[in-house]
């Protein structure tokens, strides 16, 4: 998604909330070989809003509704919401308050439509390589 959007990660800072083997260690790990600076904060971190106010890009993903609103947001700053949440209507939504933070953030990933259909095809693409690798 980066790349698509021609964001240079080299050189920013990047907060990741959420530490879970399956989004949160991965995507710190990627931003790191990618020359950001990274902080890896959750749901407990204390003033998490500190964090997330210095950051170039934000990523989110702790299964907690709402958990980045727009004060926490850099103006400018690239926001990726990968959570899934049920608002109190049962509408799937993320872990990041969309409407006011869209007003602030310069990109962010919707949900639904942003992170989980960029899942879904790389997971196609990987399954078409590796079918082409054992068919060698």
């Amino acid at each position: 998604m980066f790349e698509s959007e021609h964001i240079a990660l080299k050189g920013a800072n990047a907060v990741v909330i959420g530490r879970s083997n399956i989004v949160g260690k991965p995507m710190a790990l990627m931003l790191i070989n990618a020359g950001a600076t990274v902080t890896v904060c959750s749901s407990q971190t204390r003033d998490l809003a500190a964090h997330t106010r210095a950051a170039d890009f934000v990523v989110v993903a702790t299964g907690r509704r709402n958990i980045l609103t727009a004060e926490m947001v850099k103006p400018g700053a690239t926001v990726i919401d990968v959570g899934m949440n049920r608002d109190d209507a049962g509408k799937l939504c993320g872990d990041v308050d969309f409407g006011p933070v869209s007003e602030v953030a310069g990109f962010i990933t919707p949900v639904p439509g942003g992170v989980g259909p960029m899942t879904i095809t790389m997971l196609l693409v990987n399954t078409i390589e590796s079918a082409e690798r054992a068919a060698l």
